[in-house]
């Protein structure tokens, strides 16, 4: 692929051009994929350069140029340069607002989040901390060693407690009890990546991860009776 031709590069905003209004579901389910599959492997591709040199020397062009599009085209992804190494996130910003919405009937939100964090840390989610393969580890050096990216992350966790606040609704008492979980959570998983960081093994963190998830959505029941 030349790396200036753009007839090759999937429009980002694919909702947004006309002619897909006269698209088949299936055609538009396949262009989402190929769509979704172009921004992994570019973010994917940068995050493998950022790895071996480092955020601060790697250029957007030479991310470009390892995907074989111009840069233009890749600023159409790719807003800013930290978008590229916080891709990976993209799928967590309305986690928790996803499993407050499609909860199963009966249960309340606080405890719905717990089970799913508490399953996170099972399955050993990277988004849990809770993850001691080597490339995950060489992946969060990387994002708490660069403060661009560690203040990029900020917006990523502001977007993530307006969609909770959202799915909480009650105005200003879900808004703040969105910012309360979505803390608690960010803190839980810091923790346990500090621990792994340190050398111990995920599996021997696992009880004590398991123990401060449910003190921490205990002390939440308290404060947010409403959830």
């Amino acid at each position: 692929m030349n790396g200036d031709d753009d007839n090759e590069v999937l429009d980002p905003d694919p909702a947004s051009h006309p002619a897909h209004h006269f698209s088949s579901p299936a055609e538009v389910g396949l262009r989402e994929r190929k769509r979704q599959r172009r921004y992994q492997d570019i973010s994917e591709a940068a995050i493998a350069l950022f790895l071996a040199k480092g955020f601060d020397r790697v250029s957007v062009a030479e991310v470009a140029a390892a995907v074989e599009i111009s840069k233009p085209t890749l600023f159409r992804y790719f807003p800013a340069k930290e978008d590229l190494a916080l891709y990976r996130f993209a799928d967590h910003e309305d986690e928790a607002a996803r499993v407050v919405a499609g909860r199963p009937g009966g249960v309340r939100p606080l405890e719905a989040l717990r089970l799913h964090f508490l399953a996170g840390l099972d399955r050993r989610d990277p988004v849990t901390g809770l993850n001691d393969h080597e490339g995950v580890l060489a992946y969060h050096r990387l994002l708490y060693g660069t403060p661009s990216l560690v203040a990029r992350l900020y917006g990523y966790q502001r977007r993530s407690e307006e969609a909770l606040a959202a799915a909480l609704g009650s105005g200003i008492e879900g808004a703040l009890g969105a910012g309360q979980i979505i803390a608690v959570q960010r803190i839980l998983a810091q923790e346990n990546w500090r621990r792994i960081a340190a050398g111990e093994p995920a599996g021997a963190v696992h009880p004590d991860a398991v123990a401060a998830a449910e003190l921490a959505f205990e002390r939440l029941r308290h404060g947010l009776v409403l959830w």
